[in-house]
């Protein structure tokens, strides 16, 4: 069982050379080399490698220096600017690229909210075009996403983090599964995948965080294990709970059998992105 973590971050101190944008919360740095150690310290495998957006906007280049050197352990997903009128060529340009398995759209960043949106149609279709699925960072906006996935029905879909509100710190949101409904809707549309990604950091208890297996159950039963994936959304989990318990609540908990675990855990990431290796 290759375990896979479907959304972490690396990022090299603020310098002149590569500056931050904003501080995204987490260490003074995550580099490459640190996040294969901690990967390595609790058995996991490989990571998809999502470019900060918060420090680094489009700028990508960290990322691409992180695969090179460990192409082994990673994949890229690459956010891309819906306003950008030369999207289509960017995308292009990252399917192309080495390592590359997605693009992602961070609907809470200035992107428009319309669904008929002509900038956000065209890179769910470029995408297509390309077999890259697009990620959706839709917090506050799973109805638009659910709209984008079915004007889009050849593009594969991935909603980021569960499509709802993550704490940076503690405490958890008093109703931190409030949107749930909004979620479960998603899956009526079949080209629609969910991230099981920073669940941990929902919770009002501490490790092994039993108050969100419920709602996770929900989730699983309407989207069936083969579109759900687990991550941890490193580096941006910090503050409320360490890596090793990221991942060792997923393999200690009897809510999941192993074919469950399996599929949850690194199989389902295989088939959506096209890890092969």
């Amino acid at each position: 069982m290759a375990i896979l973590d479907a959304q972490v971050h690396a990022y090299e101190r603020d310098h002149p050379g590569r500056p931050w944008t904003a501080v995204l919360h987490g260490p003074p740095e995550a580099t490459g080399d640190q996040m294969v150690a901690a990967m390595d310290e609790v058995g996991v495998d490989g990571a998809l490698l999502v470019s900060p957006f918060t420090m680094y906007q489009y700028d990508a280049s960290y990322a691409l220096e992180v695969y090179a050197m460990h192409p082994t352990r990673f994949r890229l997903i690459k956010p891309v600017d819906s306003t950008d009128p030369a999207v289509a060529d960017t995308i292009a340009e990252w399917a192309a690229t080495p390592g590359t398995v997605a693009i992602r759209i961070m609907l809470n960043r200035s992107a428009s909210e319309d669904a008929a949106d002509p900038g956000l149609n065209h890179v769910l279709a470029a995408a297509a075009r390309h077999s890259l699925p697009v990620n959706l960072l839709a917090w506050g906006r799973l109805e638009q996403a659910r709209q984008l996935a079915a004007r889009n029905p050849d593009t594969s879909v991935v909603i980021d983090h569960l499509g709802l509100q993550q704490p940076f710190e503690p405490p958890a949101p008093a109703d931190p599964f409030g949107e749930l409904p909004s979620v479960l809707a998603l899956a009526a549309l079949p080209n629609v995948t969910i991230k099981i990604s920073g669940a941990c950091t929902l919770s009002h208890e501490p490790f092994p965080y039993n108050d969100i297996w419920d709602p996770l159950a929900r989730i699983f039963d309407a989207f069936g294990m083969d579109r759900c994936m687990w991550g941890t959304d490193w580096t941006r989990a910090v503050a409320l709970l360490t890596y090793r318990e990221g991942v060792e609540a997923f393999r200690v908990t009897d809510r999941l059998s192993d074919s469950d675990r399996t599929a949850l855990m690194g199989g389902t990431l295989q088939q959506v992105y096209n890890w092969k290796d």
